[in-house]
């Protein structure tokens, strides 16, 4: 029976990470959707725009960046719910918002699971690139239509709508998604062509959490890069795997805790850094796709 507990212990431990962001990213979908007794609504309205326990209004910034290129009038709440959400990921780093809280990180996080499950290889090749080219497109196409341009196609809206109302074509557009990160290209969609991750990747480019190597005499370097396969921004290890630097600073880390769950020697860590930021150059990079 001890030993049973342990195992189960252990398999707990090795999935901290993973376990505590579902916990997250579940909460903040069923807080729309339930109440709680005696104090009613946990939050009103959507990921786009809430307010949570009838007092704090939480704006999405790039929502709100869309709406002012929109020519759109903004409310005073809202501009106060953008300011805390803009402050939390600028402090802590953006693309937190990518692996703690949109929702569609569940859908590719499934798809990259069945990849590895079955051994699919296929892997289109898609420049980083292309997502702050639609980013900036999704911009100059608000501007230009004084429209909310995003959100026409946004997946993350899509992905709420279906949990409260149903479609078909949502349902076909999320699932067209899924088969793309699935068969066509590994972690495609967040990685590479969504607009969302890289905003919040601009926001929060110098968040202070940060994925540091306190132990970087434990790490065996690319001699292991367990943490590198399965990163879902690979690049990000490279200082710390190359062991030409001791923290990730890369702008493009999600903060997912995917490489502490896989560490085996505890070499990583994530915690605040206020130390002064370090960059790497001409370093090789060694991602195995």
């Amino acid at each position: 029976m001890i030993n049973f507990i342990k195992i189960i212990c252990t398999g707990i431990y090795s999935k901290r990470w993973l376990l505590a962001r579902r916990t997250v990213q579940l909460f903040i979908l069923l807080a729309f959707l339930y109440q709680l007794p005696l104090i009613g609504d946990i939050a009103t309205g959507n990921l786009s725009s809430s307010e949570w326990f009838g007092t704090i209004p939480l704006t999405d910034p790039f929502i709100l960046l869309q709406s002012f290129l929109a020519g759109s009038s903004l409310a005073y709440p809202a501009l106060i719910g953008g300011l805390i959400v803009a402050a939390f990921y600028a402090i802590f780093g953006g693309r937190i918002y990518c692996s703690w809280v949109c929702p569609i990180n569940m859908l590719t996080d499934v798809a990259y699971w069945f990849r590895q499950r079955f051994g699919i290889k296929s892997n289109l090749s898609i420049s980083k690139g292309l997502r702050k080219a639609i980013l900036l497109l999704a911009l100059l196409l608000s501007f230009s239509a004084g429209t909310l341009a995003w959100e026409i196609v946004n997946p993350i809206t899509l992905f709420q709508r279906e949990l409260m109302w149903a479609s078909i074509s949502g349902s076909l557009f999320l699932l067209g998604l899924f088969f793309f990160d699935l068969l066509v290209s590994r972690r495609g969609w967040c990685g590479h062509i969504c607009p969302v991750g890289a905003f919040y990747g601009f926001l929060g480019h110098f968040g202070r959490l940060r994925i540091t190597a306190d132990k970087l005499e434990s790490c065996a370097g690319s001699a292991c890069s367990a943490c590198i396969k399965v990163c879902p921004e690979p690049h990000v290890l490279v200082p710390v795997v190359s062991q030409k630097g001791n923290k990730v600073i890369s702008g493009d880390c999600t903060r997912c805790g995917a490489c502490l769950d896989k560490c085996s020697t505890g070499a990583l860590s994530m915690k605040m850094d206020l130390g002064h930021r370090r960059s790497f150059k001409n370093i090789p990079i060694v991602t195995k796709k």
